[in-house]
């Protein structure tokens, strides 16, 4: 996380003096995306907190974590990739302290106080009846899976409302596997359920900077929600031509209010209060890759390396072409100086600020810029916080090297049976040595016990390997009796030290099946250093 304080220089002529560097940690471990990053007072103590959704590795380790200034204060696990965080007021209450809400798959997770508070999820959406009526015959066992997978083919193709996600798994298993599938979920209800993909606030009813503010929601099945931020009831549901991917919202939801999105086909769609569908698009050249607001205007981002101006009832205003392609894109809104223009992260390694369509700044970063956010943190007013890719990135090939290496180890254990305990299922063996005496004499127990259910083991032996030159064994070859499951079995022999130097070796011990060559099980002991040696 790579941290700057916004602070004016008097020499304006040199880019760089705009911004003074106040951190910067290349092994933060953070990934995230800027709709994953807020700033917010969360104590009411006038000290504003970085609020970062952390997707961890992508599949696991998803944290919500809270920044006080350069340390990590809280930490809270999530249970599914955060799509998008943001800080709001959801009631009267007294310290005017805001809440989380974080997107998460279908939910909203809210925190209060940095405690998990509520969680809304998003109404199920309608499923198909001739999927129901497919699955309600496999339950019935009056088609097998073969026919089922030939049926839910054909309503895929045909049908206007798409499959669950469980058809959609089940069409991609192998034949050998569709029959344990359809045992497992033939009795469980079918459920259709969409996925949460922008967030945002909407005030309720006033305009002041510690109001009330409504969850506005973006869904995969083309869909806004404005949720009620006590009861999280749904106040409003608006209709879109494609799936959203940003959203900017501004207004008052009980005046006027005006949501701006930019979807996946392309097109930026604007809608109003008491409006079920857009009223008015903006056709993009390409797909957006970033949208934000500032004053009146809107402001995307394009693949084709280009920004866009536009007013907010879809006139175009100006066009600027990058250097770069477009990373990620913030709003720089420094209201002590009344200073706004937009900050957009490039794939160059920079951060380039324009007002309008006119570059006035460029922030040199150590690597690409992932995620942006500008605001008040701490008590410092012009504060642009960024991650980057690289220290997220150095981290995953350390620990990617540090499972494999492992995992090697483990494999080359299990192949070698270099372990003390088996992991052939047909000889589920277990072993540990103990070593007693201060020499010269020890005496060495091992305790092995059959960890199968209900099957003995029979036919065992074991087998010692040492240096003869420092120790002697009456026996180097016991034969192990009926071993019953679940005993343990005590097996002692004696070792004579024969040096005098102070010296020690490790002894092999190796668990056989008779007529076999690999061992079941092997054991490295460390002996330990003789007090004395044996008189003649």
């Amino acid at each position: 996380m790579s941290g700057s304080a916004s602070l004016e220089n008097k020499d304006n002529t040199e880019a760089n003096s705009k911004w003074l560097d106040a951190h910067y940690d290349p092994v933060a471990n953070l990934n995230t995306f800027s709709s994953c990053v807020a700033l917010a007072d969360l104590n009411g103590d006038g000290e504003s907190k970085l609020v970062v959704g952390d997707l961890g590795m992508g599949g696991c380790n998803m944290k919500l974590k809270v920044y006080k200034g350069t340390t990590l204060m809280t930490e809270n696990a999530l249970l599914d990739l955060p799509t998008g965080l943001t800080a709001f007021l959801m009631d009267q209450n007294e310290p005017r302290t805001p809440a989380i809400a974080v997107a998460s798959g279908p939910f909203i997770y809210v925190y209060k106080n940095l405690r998990p508070y509520f969680k809304f999820t998003l109404p199920p959406l309608e499923v198909n009846s001739l999927e129901l009526e497919v699955w309600s015959q496999a339950k019935e066992d009056k088609i097998d899976p073969v026919t089922l997978k030939e049926m839910l083919e054909g309503i895929r193709g045909k049908a206007e409302v798409p499959l669950s996600v469980r058809s959609l798994k089940f069409l991609m298993l192998e034949p050998q596997e569709m029959e344990t599938f359809v045992n497992l979920y033939k009795n469980q209800p079918i459920k259709r359920q969409t996925v949460i993909t922008c967030i945002g606030t909407l005030m309720k009813n006033m305009a002041d900077d510690d109001a009330v503010s409504c969850l506005v929601i973006g869904t995969e099945c083309m869909e806004l929600y404005i949720l009620d931020p006590e009861a999280f009831t749904v106040l409003a549901k608006m209709a879109l031509p494609s799936a959203p991917a940003f959203m900017d919202v501004t207004g008052q939801f009980d005046v006027e209010f005006r949501v701006t999105v930019a979807c996946r086909n392309g097109n930026i769609y604007i809608l109003r209060r008491d409006s079920k569908k857009p009223k008015y698009c903006i056709e993009l050249c390409s797909q957006p890759v970033g949208l934000v607001r500032v004053n009146k205007n809107i402001v995307v981002g394009c693949t084709t390396e280009s920004l866009h101006g536009y007013t907010q009832k879809g006139k175009k205003l100006w066009t600027s072409f990058l250097p770069a392609p477009i990373t990620t894109m913030g709003v720089m809104d420094h209201k002590a100086r009344g200073y706004q223009a937009v900050l957009v992260g490039l794939a160059n390694s920079e951060v380039h600020v324009f007002r309008e369509k006119n570059l006035v700044n460029i922030v040199k970063t150590p690597d690409v810029v992932t995620s942006i956010c500008f605001g008040r943190y701490g008590r410092e007013d012009g504060t642009l916080i960024m991650t980057t890719k690289g220290m997220h990135r150095a981290f995953q090939m350390d620990l990617y090297r540090l499972r494999v290496n492992a995992a090697r180890a483990y494999v080359k254990v299990l192949e070698s049976s270099l372990s003390p305990m088996s992991s052939g299922v047909s000889e589920p063996l277990r072993m540990n040595a103990v070593v007693q005496g201060l020499g010269p004499s020890f005496k060495l127990t091992l305790n092995i016990q059959n960890t199968s259910a209900c099957r003995p083991a029979m036919n065992l032996c074991i087998s010692f390997l040492y240096d003869h030159s420092l120790y002697s064994m009456k026996t180097a070859f016991l034969k192990i009796p009926l071993l019953v499951p679940g005993l343990n079995y005590p097996i002692d022999t004696f070792v004579e030290c024969l040096s005098d130097k102070g010296i020690s070796d490790i002894i092999k011990v190796f668990v056989l099946r008779e007529g076999k060559t690999a061992p079941l099980l092997t054991a490295h002991i460390n002996m330990p250093v003789s007090e004395g040696i044996a008189m003649s």
